[in-house]
């Protein structure tokens, strides 16, 4: 079993910056993919961003390509999401998950944190 749990959120003002960290703990880090998703009020839940265990390899959604930067820190069992130039539409619960595959992470997680607010003003 993997406990994550986010940190971070809050409320920015448009074109802004938050960094959300999310640390693991519970079994083994080792090996994990790690994913950031989100959800707006009234709207599914959608995939962020992703970065494979060694962090060589990252994913993310179109609408955040070159704003977002997912990061991690194996030694300290820590995921981040760099967010900047933030948008109103980017308000959502955030959520860290994790998953044993990259693939796996982006869309069926193994694991689920109880998520972050940011909520952005315009």
């Amino acid at each position: 079993q993997v406990q994550l749990v986010e940190s971070g959120g809050g409320l920015v003002q448009a074109g802004g910056s938050l960094r959300l960290s999310c640390a693991a703990s519970g079994r083994t880090f080792s090996g994990y993919a790690m994913g950031w998703f989100r959800q707006a009020p009234g709207k599914e839940r959608e995939f962020v961003a992703a970065i494979s265990w060694t962090g060589g390899n990252t994913y993310y959604t179109d609408s955040v390509k070159g704003r977002f930067t997912i990061s991690r820190d194996n030694a300290k069992n820590t995921v981040y999401l760099q967010m900047n130039s933030l948008k109103p539409e980017d308000t959502a619960v955030y959520y860290c998950a994790a998953a044993m595959t990259i693939a796996a992470v982006t869309t069926t997680p193994d694991y689920w944190g109880q998520g972050t607010q940011v909520t952005v003003s315009s």
